[in-house]
């Protein structure tokens, strides 16, 4: 099947800085994709290339099978990071002219508006003029205006910023509805936990280069912190045996647990035995790292360019490891 998105060798200059690298990217149909990286590192720009905004200096864009996502965007729903509506307009009359740009007829879409309206708490303000609203509920309607056509591609470039916790879950529920109903979801964002929780694939852009193209649970293992919870089953404990275990390097407290890090080399199997033999557990488990340690770790200069090279090395055998061990 023809992927979604694919770029090759894509190099992307502004004067003397050079926004991307070089950057080869393949999503397939249907993937829910989160782009991740800190501020200015390239991931707007990567998506503005996607939608032919802007044009690379070198290598080749395809979308939705198509040499420019122009020959596709009635396909495409695309929430930009720069938000705007037109605000004179009123909320069914801007959501009806952008669905009919993208070639939604009537009767279908006065129901579509008025179905959307409800599901993102905005019933009701039909008539409203979209200045009327505040900027929460403009960023809905500007979503909704996105999907109005359901399109097979979702591009949303920072989605979530700005808005307060429960439209954010709110927004969330919508962006897995389009990807249940088939849509093929790419989002960039700096937020971890959102990446981490709705994406099974994440692609990390560092300094314009692709430092991680990997699935989630794959990137986990390549950075595993060799730390293990430990809640013992007397809360009042003594852990001095598990402090004097050779392989133990410190024992902290953590969230709802003792941390217990291990010393380079430890294998943590046989660790997890002997710290149940020292002291009884009520859990013990391997600490696996949130996505948000490892971009930290990254970004913060805990993995160097180099060592990030090796790192796409590892996980891609550790994920080929994994398909044969399957």
């Amino acid at each position: 099947m023809e992927a979604a998105i694919r770029l090759t060798g894509v190099t992307k200059t502004f004067g003397a800085t050079t926004a991307l690298h070089g950057l080869d990217l393949e999503i397939p149909r249907g993937a829910m994709y989160g782009f991740i990286g800190p501020n200015g590192a390239g991931k707007t720009t990567t998506i503005r290339l996607i939608m032919s905004i802007l044009f690379p200096d070198a290598g080749t864009v395809s979308v939705l099978g198509h040499a420019s996502a122009l020959d596709a965007k009635d396909r495409i729903g695309y929430l930009p990071e720069e938000r705007g509506v037109y605000r004179k307009m009123r909320v069914s009359d801007f959501l009806r002219f952008i669905a009919r740009l993208k070639g939604v007829k009537e009767p279908a879409l006065s129901d579509r508006i008025t179905r959307g309206l409800a599901r993102v708490g905005l019933a009701g303000n039909e008539r409203k003029r979209c200045e009327e609203l505040s900027k929460g509920m403009q960023q809905k309607v500007q979503f909704l205006a996105s999907v109005m056509h359901e399109p097979d591609l979702l591009i949303l470039d920072e989605p979530f910023s700005g808005l307060d916790p429960v439209s954010s879950q709110t927004l969330r529920e919508l962006v897995v509805a389009e990807h249940r109903r088939g849509a093929t979801v790419v989002f960039s964002t700096h937020v971890m936990p959102h990446a981490e929780e709705l994406c099974d694939h994440v692609v990390m852009i560092h300094k314009g280069r692709k430092v991680i193209d990997d699935p989630v649970a794959a990137i986990k293992r390549r950075f595993d912190p060799r730390a293990i919870h430990f809640d013992p089953f007397d809360p009042a404990a003594d852990l001095s045996p598990i402090r004097a275990l050779p392989e133990v390097e410190s024992v902290t407290p953590g969230e709802g647990a003792w941390l217990v890090r291990l010393r380079e080399g430890a294998n943590p199997s046989a660790a997890i035995s002997r710290l149940a033999a020292a002291v009884s557990p009520a859990r013990v488990e391997i600490a696996r790292p949130r996505l948000e340690d490892i971009f930290i770790q990254i970004v913060a200069g805990g993995v160097s360019d180099e060592a990030a090279q090796d790192l796409r090395a590892g996980l891609a055998e550790s994920t080929a490891g994994a398909g044969a061990r399957a």
